[in-house]
């Protein structure tokens, strides 16, 4: 006859913060005016666009939490712009945490660039919103060359999008234009 040994090896799992812990912004200022009003701007537009309507969420320069080392290693990161459809968008947050959002990432992500942020908005986040987000569309737009990129994710990762005469990029999560437009607002 054999007889069965269990061994049970415990393991301390160190203390997480509450998501209540963890902080929304990391109290930098943006580069410039310029970026503050573009993320208010664009905030504006989208809600004005699907006024009425309760499955979004829009936010702008707060972080996104998507993983648990990511919490552990303080390596917080948010992008400028971002839209979550198809969500409860009935009340506000301070900061975007999946795992509380029913495991959901932003569908569009817009970085405005700086001098400070190009290399990493267009490299490390880039890859980010390709390869963990998932998400659906990026823009990029570049105030000192005045150049506004756009990508769609398809099925080996992100392609570019083409622009119209007009130079501006369908956004099939908007369902609208993207491009540069100036006037006012």
């Amino acid at each position: 006859m054999t007889q069965m040994i269990e061994i049970i090896e415990r393991y301390s799992i160190p203390d997480l913060p509450t998501t209540d812990d963890l902080p929304g912004k990391d109290g930098i200022p943006l580069e410039t005016n310029w970026h503050r009003i573009q993320i208010n701007l664009l905030i504006e537009i989208v809600q004005q666009m699907w006024r009425g309507l309760q499955n979004f969420v829009v936010g702008g320069n707060m972080f996104v939490y998507y993983s648990l080392q990511q919490v552990r290693s303080r390596d917080y990161k948010g992008p400028d712009f971002f839209v979550v459809k198809e969500i409860d968008g009935s009340y506000s947050r301070e900061k975007w945490v999946v795992w509380e959002e029913n495991g959901r990432y932003p569908n569009v992500i817009v970085e405005l660039l700086s001098p400070s942020t190009a290399e990493e908005d267009l490299g490390k986040k880039k890859d980010l919103y390709e390869r963990i987000f998932h998400t659906s569309e990026f823009f990029c737009y570049d105030p000192g060359s005045g150049e506004l990129w756009g990508w769609e994710l398809q099925k080996d990762g992100y392609t570019a999008l083409k622009p119209n005469a007009q130079e501006w990029m369908w956004s099939s999560e908007l369902r609208a234009w993207v491009g540069i437009w100036e006037g006012e607002y």
